[in-house]
């Protein structure tokens, strides 16, 4: 039975560190960005290494105090807050953003878990090397938390999640010990790999405080275009063709629906809108290519044999930098003009390629069954990850439709099921999808991930009540 963080389970966790290694929470720790959770503190920590936070989780585990380990608040499923249960100690790993090494021979950079995704980004540019992984957030997500949550983004397609992005972690275990496992091999077959069962169980394992970093060499020239498709079956047969014209030399291949647009110019005018008429449906292509290869030439010619092929109506290629980060900027934005508009229910899940334009008409005339809904659905088409929102009518609001969300959410998580699909694509589980895992997950993996988290976490103190139900709430 865990024990809320009193008054003199506080004292006791200040007595370990100097007092500045804490603080009072605020807003910002205790809220998630859409406001749909709001999380309880007794205590916010501040640790500036990992003995520090071996010796806070030791403390904790000694007192049964729940820890609920915090990156940079960027996540959308709730798993940095705890709204309800014992009141917790929050760990932040703000204060811990050493980049340690960078071993440019090696591809490699090791950095502490509290490093911002764009500082990580900026330290590989310094040796002329890419970090590729990218998202909307990377200005204030930090590294651990990443890893965390085996964040995605829009580099998917070409250089995987952030799991295939690390080759070493260290951590502190449930019980404050420390795992050494900073590793820069690429090759260690050395029994269980407990960087990868680390990775992506949002801090119920664990606290990651350290990550080696795989890096990539820079693309010499870059290529950016939006393209009009005709359908989202168009899109797919687009990235077929635009791997046979470059292989795999595509960087980010995403899909953007009307609504986004229409969101866009709703909330955010200042974001420029390139078409006359806004397409139904375009792709936001970007190719990274080496050696003597000219992306202009390249997206060029394969925008005439898509024209050829039926598969695109318009486009416009990126003339300069400045109109590629325009581009992108129309990509970013949408989910700040999502979040402005008041989503009804959002799903961040994937579905097989193949079954990806079906999910989406079957998707749409669902969702109209149940009422007038506006649906802006948008993503990383070339890895069959979706981000596939419900909206209320222009003149509604998301608050007229809170009794009907658990309904429309439900129907998108089955036919996502049903299509062999996955509810939690790239965000997580959190504490948002708890009742989703138990639903559709397999049952034996469900009772294998409950059987590590005993055994790793006897007392439940990690992040209890995300990904798994804690066992006594």
């Amino acid at each position: 039975m865990l024990n809320s963080l009193t008054e003199d389970r506080v004292a006791a966790l200040r007595s370990a560190l100097p007092d500045d290694r804490f603080a009072s929470a605020d807003a910002g720790h205790l809220q998630e960005p859409r406001g749909r959770y709001s999380g309880q503190a007794g205590l916010l920590a501040l640790p500036r290494s990992t003995d520090e936070v071996a010796t806070l989780i030791r403390q904790a585990s000694h007192m049964r105090v729940p820890v609920i380990p915090y990156g940079g608040g960027t996540g959308l499923v709730g798993g940095q807050v705890a709204e309800a249960g014992p009141i917790p100690l929050i760990l932040s790993l703000e204060k811990m953003t050493a980049v340690r090494a960078v071993y440019p021979e090696e591809n490699v950079l090791i950095a502490d878990a509290g490093v911002i995704l764009a500082d990580v980004q900026a330290a590989a540019e310094q040796v002329d090397r890419l970090f590729p992984l990218s998202l909307a957030a990377e200005g204030s997500a930090r590294i651990g938390g990443n890893l965390s949550t085996n964040a995605g983004g829009t580099g998917v397609l070409r250089y995987g999640n952030a799991r295939d992005l690390c080759l070493g972690i260290e951590a502190v275990l449930p019980n404050g010990e420390v795992f050494h496992g900073l590793s820069r091999l690429r090759k260690d077959n050395t029994g269980y790999d407990l960087r990868h069962l680390l990775i992506g169980a949002e801090g119920t394992l664990g606290v990651i405080t350290a990550a080696a970093l795989k890096l990539f060499p820079r693309p010499n020239a870059s290529g950016t275009a939006l393209l009009h498709v005709t359908s989202p079956a168009a899109a797919l047969s687009l990235l077929a063709l635009a791997r046979d014209h470059v292989g795999d030399g595509i960087s980010a291949f995403e899909l953007i629906g009307a609504q986004g647009f229409a969101f866009l110019d709703e909330t955010m005018p200042q974001i420029r809108n390139p078409w006359g008429a806004t397409p139904d449906w375009c792709v936001l292509m970007e190719l990274g290519l080496t050696g003597d290869q000219n992306p202009a030439s390249a997206l060029e010619g394969l925008f005439g044999a898509a024209m050829e092929a039926g598969l695109v109506q318009d486009g416009i290629v990126a003339q300069n930098a400045q109109q590629a980060a325009d581009f992108w900027s129309i990509r970013e934005n949408i989910p700040e003009a999502n979040r402005r508009i008041g989503s009804i229910s959002s799903h961040d899940i994937s579905v097989p390629l193949g079954a990806l334009a079906d999910f989406i008409a079957e998707g749409d005339r669902r969702i109209a069954r149940l009422g007038a809904f506006r649906i802006n659905c948008f993503g990383h088409v070339g890895d069959g990850n979706l981000h596939y929102n419900v909206f209320p009518a222009p003149g509604k609001s998301r608050a007229d439709h809170e009794a009907d969300r658990p309904q429309i959410k439900r129907v998108v998580h089955d036919l996502v099921h049903e299509m062999g699909g996955s509810v939690s694509a790239e965000h997580g589980v959190g504490r948002l999808k708890v009742e989703d895992m138990e639903r559709y997950a397999d049952p034996t993996k469900l009772d294998a991930m409950r059987a590590i988290k005993a055994a790793l976490d006897p007392h439940g103190i990690m992040n209890p009540g995300a990904v798994l139900r804690a066992a006594d709430m």
